[in-house]
């Protein structure tokens, strides 16, 4: 089974905490803070795998999540870092934010690798925390948390050439002749439900990568059939061979079917239309003699508009070195560098602010103790005699949720709390 699109959570590492100890040694009686930095929380990482060409993995397991970083520890020892979480995909992969769709990544040309989330910063222990009026320092930083995000994979194909039509034109046929490609070919619609890649080699090193893109149906760009998931591999390919067929062995109308192609594809990406178009009018070695000559009808509708048509036979070659040799002249005069989506969605938003360094003691029945660098700053620069000032250091406690951690050490209405030197009466 072809995947080419899959919805996964993804989580980096939470950092670990700082520690908060003291040096307790022979004839240091009261030895300074001495508590650790945590860890790094590891980074999830998207990796191309060139042997990998489907998503079918992702459809399995949904869940990728980084491991946490350690806790410091006494005597300054560091926690060890969390282990990055390494995502293999295939190339070609684009990563999107799952609500909004927006590009987060494209993993394809250079870009092989990919810090999608990184792991939460460490905190520091209460070794940094020592000053003049703290010597004592009894908190220390909680690490930072882990970022997480649904985002959406979609493999879109890596191919110069883009064969667009209905089904059962020619289309696996013809890219069986002229490359390695190897497609299932039959007789029913919707033969090929995967896209298929094959290198086109010419001659002297010349040739390009051509992509048989599944048979597209009116209705195509709204979703009708499976429109969606094929007219997505379209959108990196430079140019477009439109395959009809000549001799409408269907009943179809070839003309009108480059038109029902068109529309389809202006519908999910004006852009596509863009892009140079070749038509190859196929299977003319089973065109009736009395029906007229196909091929000029063709050419009338569609050569003014400076879109050339080549008369082939994918069943036994006719015509399609020609169809070929000025498919590549085209690719020449074009860029190189393959098809990449820009990034879209910013991850800075991600961006979790580290949490305070506090501490919240209760020191007997009644009286409570809070302590932390912050806090002593706020303290410093707020007029707390103004009610102004004083709501907003009230503000201040409680997003930072140290009023909450006072209600769980078990405070009450009435009851006080110490704050480097002042004395606050608890109410709610």
């Amino acid at each position: 089974m072809f995947a080419d699109s899959a919805k996964i959570f993804i989580k980096s590492g939470k950092g670990g905490d700082g520690h908060v100890s003291f040096r307790r040694e022979l004839y240091v009686p009261n030895g300074g803070p001495d508590g650790g930095d945590g860890g790094r929380g590891g980074d999830i990482i998207f990796v191309v795998d060139k042997g990998l060409n489907t998503l079918t993995d992702f459809r399995h397991v949904r869940k990728y999540v980084a491991t946490n970083g350690q806790e410091g520890g006494k005597r300054r020892c560091h926690g060890k870092d969390g282990q990055d979480l390494i995502v293999k995909v295939p190339e070609g992969t684009v990563i999107k934010e799952f609500e909004t769709g927006k590009v987060i990544a494209d993993m394809s040309g250079e870009n092989t690798r990919e810090i999608i989330l990184k792991g939460g910063r460490g905190g520091n222990g209460n070794m940094h925390y020592a000053t003049a009026t703290m010597q004592v320092p009894k908190y220390a930083q909680p690490g930072q948390d882990g970022q997480e995000l649904w985002v959406l994979l979609e493999l879109k194909v890596i191919a110069d050439v883009g064969l667009v039509g209905f089904p059962n034109v020619g289309k696996s046929t013809l890219l069986s002749r002229v490359s390695n490609a190897k497609p299932k070919i039959a007789n029913y619609h919707f033969t090929t439900l995967n896209p298929h890649l094959g290198v086109v080699d010419l001659s002297d090193q010349e040739g390009f990568v051509m992509a048989d893109i599944p048979g597209l149906i009116e209705g195509a760009s709204d979703g009708i059939g499976l429109g969606h998931a094929f007219l997505k591999h379209i959108e990196r390919t430079k140019v477009l061979i439109h395959m009809v067929d000549a001799a409408s062995t269907e009943g179809r109308d070839p003309v009108e079917d480059i038109r029902a192609i068109n529309e389809e594809l202006r519908k999910y990406n004006p852009a596509l239309l863009t892009r140079p178009q070749v038509i190859a009018a196929n299977k003319i070695d089973a065109v009736a003699p009395d029906s007229g000559d196909p091929i000029a009808q063709i050419r009338d509708a569609f050569e003014k508009d400076g879109v050339q048509v080549f008369a082939i036979s994918a069943v036994n070659g006719q015509g399609v070195k020609e169809l070929l040799y000025h498919v590549y002249g085209l690719l020449q005069d074009m860029d190189d560098a393959p098809v990449v989506f820009e990034r879209e969605f910013d991850l800075d938003e991600l961006e979790i602010q580290a949490p305070l360094p506090y501490h919240v003691e209760k020191l007997e029945d009644g009286l409570y103790c809070v302590e932390g660098p912050r806090i002593e700053k706020m303290l410093g620069y707020t007029n707390l005699d103004s009610e102004k000032g004083f709501e907003f250091f009230q503000n201040f406690l409680k997003k930072n949720g140290i009023l909450e951690d006072l209600e769980k050490a078990g405070i009450e209405e009435g009851d006080t709390v110490k704050i480097y030197g002042l004395e606050f009466d608890y109410y709610k």
